[in-house]
This record gives structure tokens, C-alpha cells and sequence, in this order.
């Protein structure tokens, strides 16, 4: 199947928070995010490194989640070719709205589970202050020590009740390639790694387990070394934030990675992917089987058990009110 790259890269991400206090503290002064802008609802957040003026958008909302995911396309060209596409896809279209802080108009369309997808041309570039402005004119804004330091929005993980029809949406609307996939023995795809470019993976979907829709598994953001992550590790520590798994290295994809839950139980990731990327045009999608997965991931660490089954929003069980 010839890859389409009509979108050119995940763009960003809106989560929504109920301790919108406790997360912006998090996201700013342990995660080590950039606070590029806020208005009366949102923050909008950046790695030192995003070229964009926000991949994070912390929303205030009654619950946890994910509010939208965003992709900015090639071209005005590509934007108008991948409407055409998204209209025709039987999918569910929501149509244009308004740009934010961080870009023009967008383009909204759903998930068969609920996950709200945008894409987008016109963009705005993050314009450093003065004490953020780099000596190396081709990074976005200065490194900084502050928190864990992350460089840039790496991918998300959805999760969906049937990945193979999420695959399908994603081939149709997005024109994305699986990478690596996870096929089960009684025939259902556990999980499938997407790209629109050269990286390994934007995002991926892996099988919901809690009887939930459009929820959120978790947001990565990259890390330029494995040694910043083993830092991470212990500021999360020093600071009380849940750490739910890691550091370790999966076995797919190979990155180096570390779990914790943000203060209103949102799920975020330090990644490190090395050198890897996907320079191969014909690229086969490497598929793990049911039985290797139990094996844990690459150093044999066991996948714990609320890894399959923690997302956000969180499910309401009978008698919760």
C-alpha cells in the first residue's frame, strides 16, 4: 500500500483535568513544560524543543480524558485532500471550527469510539522571550533544567473497543501506516502502532479493557537521552507522584520508558526511542503474538495489571453516583 503523507506530524493534544491547579503545577514545575499561554479554560504547553506554540492543551472540565487529537498537514493542498477523503469516509464529520492560541482553522471528525480528531494547516510558531531564546538558532527555545525537561510531544496511546476498525479509521482519514501490531489468538488485533512519517509511531490503540469509550490510555513526550528518564524517575519521586511502571524498555518499539499519573490521574509518559526510525517505503508491520506479549516487555519486566485496564475518564461502576 503506497504510504500517504498528506499529514505531516501530531501536532498536539487537549487533555482535560478536574484539579486543573494540581496538573498545570505538575505539567510545568515536575514535568518541565513550557506555559507558552493561557486563557480563562486552558493552558497551552510546549517541550522546549516544539517548534509549534503548544502540543499540550491542559483544559478545565469535570472529569479527566482527552478532549481532542491534532495533526497539522503538509499543505494547504494536503488539507484539502484529506477533507475530501475524511467526508467521504462514512465517519462521523464535525466540521470546521476555530483555531486556538496555537493555530488557524481546523477540521473536526470522530472516531467510531469517541475520540475527537482535528487537522490543521495554518499554524503559530512559538516566538521565545528574550530569556528563552536559544544561541543554537535552530532549536525553538533554550534547554532548560527545569522538572524532567522533556524536548518535544513524542505520541498518545487511544484506546477502542475494536482496534481493527480504529486501524481502518486511521488508514482512511489519516492516511497512516502501521508499524508494529499486536495479534491475539482468538483473532482480535490487542493493539496497532501508527505513523504518517518517518518515526517509528504518533500514536497508537490499544484494546480497551474497561468497558469505557473514547478514553485515554496515555501522552509521551520524548526525552533525548535514556539518563534523563533514570533522573525523572527520581524527581517524580521527590515530588509524590505516582509512578506506575518503569524505567524499562518495551519490547515494542523498543523505547526506553517511565509511567505516572499526573495529579488528576491522567496517565503521561518519558520516552526515549534512540536512534529509531522507519526509512523504509515498504515498510511490513512487525506483529507480536499473544504469547510473547505475556512474556512482558524487553528486559522481562511483567506489564502490570492496571496498565490494561487504567484510563481516563475513569469507568463508573454500578452504584457510583
Amino acid at each position: 500500500m503506497e504510504p500517504c503523507f498528506d499529514i505531516a506530524h501530531l501536532a498536539h493534544v487537549e487533555m482535560f483535568t478536574d484539579k486543573y491547579d494540581e496538573s498545570l503545577d505538575f505539567f510545568v514545575n515536575v514535568y518541565g513544560l513550557t506555559l507558552a499561554g493561557e486563557d480563562e479554560s486552558s493552558a497551552y504547553l510546549r517541550g522546549w524543543d516544539d517548534y509549534e506554540f503548544h502540543t499540550l492543551k491542559l483544559t478545565r472540565h469535570e472529569t479527566t480524558g482527552i478532549g481532542h487529537v491534532a495533526y497539522r498537514v503538509s499543505s494547504p493542498e494536503a488539507l484539502e485532500r484529506r477533507v475530501k477523503a475524511i467526508e467521504a469516509s462514512g465517519y462521523d464529520v464535525l466540521g470546521w471550527v476555530d483555531g486556538d492560541m496555537g493555530h488557524g482553522k481546523a477540521f473536526r471528525f470522530r472516531d467510531p469510539f469517541g475520540h475527537i480528531f482535528e487537522i490543521y494547516w495554518e499554524t503559530v510558531r512559538y516566538d521565545p522571550p528574550p530569556e528563552e531564546r536559544p544561541k543554537l538558532k535552530n532549536l525553538a527555545q533554550r534547554y532548560h533544567a527545569r522538572g524532567c525537561h522533556p524536548r518535544r510531544l513524542d505520541h498518545l496511546n487511544l484506546l477502542a473497543a475494536d482496534v481493527s476498525e480504529f486501524r481502518r479509521f486511521m488508514h482512511t482519514c489519516l492516511g497512516s501506516r502501521v508499524t508494529e501490531m499486536i495479534q491475539l489468538d482468538n483473532g482480535r488485533l490487542g493493539g496497532c502502532w501508527f505513523t504518517v512519517n518517518n518515526k517509528t509511531y504518533d500514536l497508537a490503540c490499544t484494546e480497551e479493557h474497561g468497558g469505557g469509550d473514547g478514553r485515554l490510555h496515555h501522552v509521551t513526550y520524548a526525552t533525548d537521552t535514556r539518563e534523563e528518564i533514570l533522573r525523572a524517575a527520581d524527581i517524580f519521586l521527590e515530588n509524590g507522584i505516582h509512578i506506575e511502571t518503569g524505567p524499562h524498555k518495551h519490547a515494542i518499539q523498543g523505547t526506553f520508558f517511565l509511567y505516572v499519573w499526573e495529579p488528576a490521574g491522567n496517565r503521561v509518559e518519558l520516552a526515549n526511542s534512540g536512534a529509531r526510525l522507519i526509512l523504509a517505503p515498504d515498510w511490513h508491520p512487525i506483529v507480536w503474538t499473544e504469547t510473547e506479549r505475556k512474556k512482558g516487555q524487553a528486559w522481562g519486566l511483567k506489564t502490570i495489571e492496571t496498565f490494561h485496564t487504567h484510563g481516563t475518564p475513569p469507568v463508573k461502576k454500578q452504584g457510583d453516583h
